[in-house]
């Protein structure tokens, strides 16, 4: 018991108290030669995480690239078999968009900063370019985007690139919009902006006529806590049509398409539609008639409207055609139009949904098990039964027509949460993925 007759007590105590305190305000500081010789070491695993976006060289039918939510860019050139890592080393991970030059696949865009809807996403650092086939990179700017949703690349100028720019979700910035550059990067143009609130999230085109190009606006303020179950919804929110190659913009309205507010939409100009259907005067005067093209959006309009429309004129008239519920999220709503087919058309959700009659009617083309929530699809159009699509589950590909997919026990992308280690020796290694359940490996 403390008394009064006890003050060598409560020295004791303030001595005591008072070197704590100092430890705080003057914490000591490892020495760096006791950890300098300490190196980081890949540990794996090996599977694969979240594939936000791929893409193939159509010439080289097993050469593709994915980028990963939080794992830069990867490649392969023996469809699947094994990855290599590109852009490891910059200063974003989590890519958002990736194009390759059509008339020189060693000229690569890729826009960074992730753009699902969720708490958690990752920003970036605008758009980065290589010219030797992703091996080296280089920031060509945009840095206040973001978020990017796409990119489209000229087919036959690699120096005319268009970017949808979904800018900083958590929080109003000018910095949304399309961007057009005509140089390379060089220097970038703000042609389409709505508001300070409304971004950029998807782009279309037909590389027959590249000068015809779609843009999906979204109107979308992200918070920092749970809010899958607030709609995303904005006036902002449309479909956007520029006939000069991105320079002008006119939004579309009317004729089938829901009034507002909308959600996040997603656009694809099937790549055969205009070889279909352009007449043949046109053709031989090297004309472009974009009122010819079939155009594919699916559309978050709430209620009844919500669901998979179509037009076969250039966007002047549209039909909703399917109004499952599974086509349209904020989260997936990417689509991929078969080059061999106008009809048969790939939308991405928890499953990948196909229709095989321009929309009436979907079946289920991939799901689980070997992969969930799919975000991205591409289809060589030169060898159309070479494809590949990225999900949580990583990034597979198929070389005929989706029978069966390569690995996904081969990327070590995995975004993990937490990590924890036993007391064997050699101690084992536990962390719970992201999508994935939990995984355990050896040290």
């Amino acid at each position: 018991m403390i008394t009064k007759k006890s003050p060598a007590l409560f020295q004791i105590l303030f001595i005591t108290f008072f070197l704590f305190s100092s430890a705080l305000l003057f914490p000591q500081t490892v020495p760096e030669k006791s950890y300098s010789d300490m190196k980081w070491r890949l540990v794996g695993p090996y599977r694969a995480g979240w594939g936000t976006v791929a893409e193939g060289i159509a010439d080289q039918p097993n050469t593709f690239y994915f980028g990963g939510a939080g794992g830069g860019i990867w490649k392969t050139s023996d469809a699947g078999r094994t990855w290599r890592g590109l852009m490891q080393n910059e200063s974003a991970s989590a890519i958002g968009a990736l194009a390759i030059a059509p008339s020189d696949p060693k000229i690569i865009y890729a826009g960074t900063g992730q753009v699902a809807l969720r708490y958690d996403i990752l920003d970036g650092d605008g758009v980065f370019k290589s010219t030797d086939g992703g091996e080296t990179w280089t920031n060509i700017g945009l840095k206040n985007t973001k978020y990017i949703g796409r990119i489209l690349v000229d087919p036959k100028n690699p120096d005319h690139v268009i970017v949808a720019a979904l800018g900083h979700v958590f929080g109003n910035n000018k910095e949304r919009g399309i961007y057009l550059t005509t140089d390379g990067g060089k220097n970038w143009q703000q042609t389409l902006f709505v508001n300070d609130t409304t971004g950029g999230v998807d782009l279309a085109y037909d590389q027959l006529h590249p000068d015809v190009i779609y843009a999906a606006m979204w109107q979308v303020r992200v918070h920092p806590w749970l809010d899958y179950y607030i709609p995303q919804r904005g006036n902002g929110s449309g479909i956007y049509k520029s006939e000069d190659g991105g320079v002008h913009w006119k939004k579309l309205s009317g004729g089938g398409l829901p009034d507002g507010p909308l959600g996040r939409i997603g656009l694809a100009v099937s790549p055969a539609s205009t070889s279909r259907l352009v007449s043949d005067e046109s053709e031989r005067a090297g004309g472009q008639n974009s009122n010819s093209q079939i155009v594919y959006a699916t559309i978050d309009a709430g209620k009844s409207k919500s669901g998979f429309y179509r037009s076969d004129d250039g966007g002047k008239n549209w039909k909703l055609m399917n109004t499952d519920p599974e086509l349209v999220s904020s989260y997936f709503s990417r689509i991929t139009v078969d080059p061999a087919n106008p009809f048969t058309v790939f939308v991405m959700g928890r499953s990948i949904h196909k229709t095989i009659d321009g929309g009436k009617t979907f079946t289920i083309f991939k799901g689980s098990p070997g992969g969930d929530d799919y975000h991205f699809m591409w289809i060589n159009p030169k060898y159309p039964d070479h494809m590949i699509t990225a999900s949580d589950q990583g990034t597979v590909v198929s070389v005929n027509n989706g029978v069966s997919w390569s690995s996904w026990y081969n990327q070590p992308t995995g975004q993990f949460y937490h990590l924890a280690a036993d007391d064997r020796f050699p101690y084992r290694i536990y962390s719970a993925q992201q999508d994935n359940g939990t995984v355990e490996i050896a040290s």
